[in-house]
């Protein structure tokens, strides 16, 4: 991290891709692809689920990623520079795709349903997560492997995030450099990994006796159509997505349990976000928190595991924390659920992603009703 003003990130520490992986596969992915795949086998081992061949057509992943293979770019071009065309890998382009994730997964589970990819900045899993609920509801398949993967902890990123002042600096103290909605907050602490999630048609995960954790109830998209970094003044597109997602999912404001926030640690973002969220619910906004504090911000692949923790809040019935939260920001007036977590009734719960570009996508969770 030398040179680099940032010098943080979250990594995950000791994975082992052959843990997934047969060696020659692994020497062939990007790290990013590796998560993927490592993410989609334990999706389908805690559903306890395994596709039938003879209904594979049914079965689809969509896998979303803002960066794709980065490090593979990286690495492909430093040869290329160095030591000629002719030594660039014959695996350099399909190691790099930013659609890869999906279409490797689908090769190595077997997946002959709906397969691509989502690219929509640090929106991009939450995407894929709401476009594989829709694909189920209009019958094109009764199975979706869905989530994001990342990897991005490499120069050619940090220079770039670094240089639009995106990243936090307190390098001094990286346990507490991610710190939502807090007024000391400086930027976001970049990071790594995969969720996936597997989604299924009501009748598919009752007839298989499948132990539902939530119902995608609520799914909606929308652009700021404003700047290429900044949120649309007071969040103005944020709060078009939420709404829209409330009216499809059939809720008012005052139904929602808990709100999973896009919560970067920018300045900005923190701000407009508040601001949108204050415009949509009024006087009913539930508890808010940003897991990014604890995990840092994993770009496109941030909306798949805040779906997780968002599943994981109604299945323990318990609201993640806001943690590293020291100081009030009066622009960001909220009940963050500050550094602890805390037990409560949880029914339904929003989870918000915004990315460059002025990409929305809101997700709503809620407990699978009594039939």
């Amino acid at each position: 991290a030398e040179g680099y003003p940032s010098k943080i990130a979250a990594q995950v520490p000791d994975f082992h891709p052959e843990d997934y992986l047969e060696r020659k596969d692994a020497r062939r992915t990007d790290r990013y692809i590796q998560f993927a795949m490592a993410a989609s086998r334990e999706a389908l081992d805690h559903g306890r689920y395994e596709i039938d061949p003879a209904r594979s057509d049914r079965v689809g992943v969509i896998i979303g990623s803002a960066m794709g293979g980065l490090e593979t770019f990286e690495e492909g071009y430093k040869t290329l520079q160095e030591r000629g065309p002719g030594r660039v890998s014959a695996f350099f382009v399909p190691m790099m795709l930013a659609d890869m994730a999906a279409g490797f997964v689908s090769i190595q589970i077997g997946a002959r349903g709906p397969n691509f990819a989502t690219l929509s900045a640090c929106a991009s899993g939450a995407h894929a997560i709401g476009e594989a609920a829709a694909t189920i509801r209009r019958g094109d398949a009764d199975v979706m492997l869905a989530g994001g993967s990342e990897a991005p902890i490499v120069p050619s990123a940090l220079s770039g995030f670094a240089a639009a002042k995106a990243l936090s600096t307190r390098n001094d103290d990286p346990e507490h450099a991610s710190r939502p909605f807090d007024l000391g907050r400086d930027g976001f602490v970049i990071g790594e990994g995969g969720a996936i999630l597997v989604l299924e048609s009501l009748e598919h995960a009752t007839a298989r006796n499948a132990e539902i954790l939530a119902v995608v109830s609520g799914y909606a998209t929308t652009a700021d159509a404003s700047h290429i970094v900044q949120p649309a003044p007071h969040g103005e597109g944020a709060a078009r997505a939420m709404t829209l997602a409330l009216e499809r999912a059939c809720l008012e404001p005052r139904d929602i349990s808990y709100l999973n926030a896009h919560g970067t640690s920018t300045k900005m973002n923190d701000k407009f976000e508040t601001e949108a969220m204050k415009s949509v619910y009024c006087d009913s906004l539930p508890p808010v928190s940003s897991t990014k504090g604890a995990t840092g911000h994993l770009l496109g692949a941030a909306p798949a595991i805040e779906a997780a923790f968002s599943v994981m809040a109604l299945q323990t019935q318990t609201l993640p924390p806001t943690i590293n939260y020291e100081t009030p920001d009066p622009d960001c007036e909220l009940d963050c659920v500050p550094n602890a977590a805390r037990e409560t009734s949880v029914r339904h719960v929003m989870s918000n992603s915004f990315g460059f570009g002025g990409h929305n996508a809101v997700l709503i969770f809620s407990q699978l009703e009594p039939r």
